[in-house]
């Protein structure tokens, strides 16, 4: 199996496990940073070096090692799955991407056709992302009429990997307290170049892709769709420790226990 979706430093001193629309794209550059003194100049998805990752071959025997030795400091960003849901609409459905088209080509039409959403000019948003939690829950449950995409499966499906693979976490952050959780790691580590993360740039590489959200987060969810949310992503929810019955609240409210996230992880 390996580590699919791992990044880690060239230094060798910090692993991180990607997960879509979690902040992938600042620690991707954060960890750019610390390394060469410099942000990648574009989309840190898209750079062949400067930062190993499972997706390049030469890569892949060192993060093996480091991660089953567990010589790095281990991390991953976990986000509240009523704005992680959000996020993937707006982006991926609705926006048009880098390359000038739609997200996977044919997936907003067949939304089009099967679900009855709309994305064009001045449409019901809160309609329409409802019809598309519908899709989302058909992928995931069933797998019909595709797989569920990397971009709204669970947060703990991506977590696990790691898990099954034989690593361990030495810290799971969030997004809504980046900054925080994003020093602590940081403070763990010897960095070749300190980075003050209240200068750093933002690097949200899905910003503009899509319409702006016209409305509160709570306004898109109604009775039927928290219990599909929490039907889908109830291990979020739980490990997590985000608010099941608040969709306001994108903040966590617990701490997140380690111990616990390894065992039901590796599962």
């Amino acid at each position: 199996m390996g580590f699919p979706g791992t990044w880690m430093t060239e230094s060798e001193t910090l692993v991180y496990r990607v997960i879509p629309k979690c902040a992938c794209s600042t620690i991707g550059q954060v960890m750019h940073y610390i390394d060469h003194g410099e942000y990648y100049d574009g989309d840190i998805h898209d750079a062949p070096s400067g930062i190993h990752k499972w997706s390049l071959a030469h890569s892949q025997p060192r993060l093996e090692h480091v991660i089953t030795e567990g010589s790095a400091y281990t991390f991953t960003c976990v986000r509240n799955p009523y704005t992680r849901i959000l996020s993937a609409f707006f982006d991926k459905i609705c926006g048009i991407q880098r390359n000038g088209k739609r997200y996977r080509g044919k997936l907003v039409p067949l939304l089009i056709q099967k679900y009855g959403i709309t994305v064009e000019g001045d449409f019901d948003q809160i309609a329409s992302f409802r019809r598309f939690l519908l899709f989302v829950r058909d992928t995931i449950k069933f797998r019909r009429p595709m797989d569920p995409d990397i971009h709204w499966s669970a947060v703990a499906g991506h977590a696990s990997t790691l898990v099954h693979g034989g690593g361990k976490y030495d810290a799971i952050i969030s997004t809504e307290d980046f900054k925080t959780g994003m020093q602590d790691v940081l403070r763990h580590i010897e960095v070749h170049h300190p980075l003050d993360l209240d200068q750093m740039p933002r690097f949200n590489e899905s910003e503009g892709h899509g319409p702006k959200r016209a409305h509160p987060v709570e306004d898109y969810f109604d009775d039927l769709s928290m219990h599909m949310i929490y039907e889908i992503y109830h291990k979020d929810f739980e490990l997590f420790k985000y608010d099941r019955d608040d969709p306001s609240n994108k903040m966590p409210i617990g701490q997140i226990d380690l111990d616990e996230v390894h065992a039901k992880l590796g599962e």
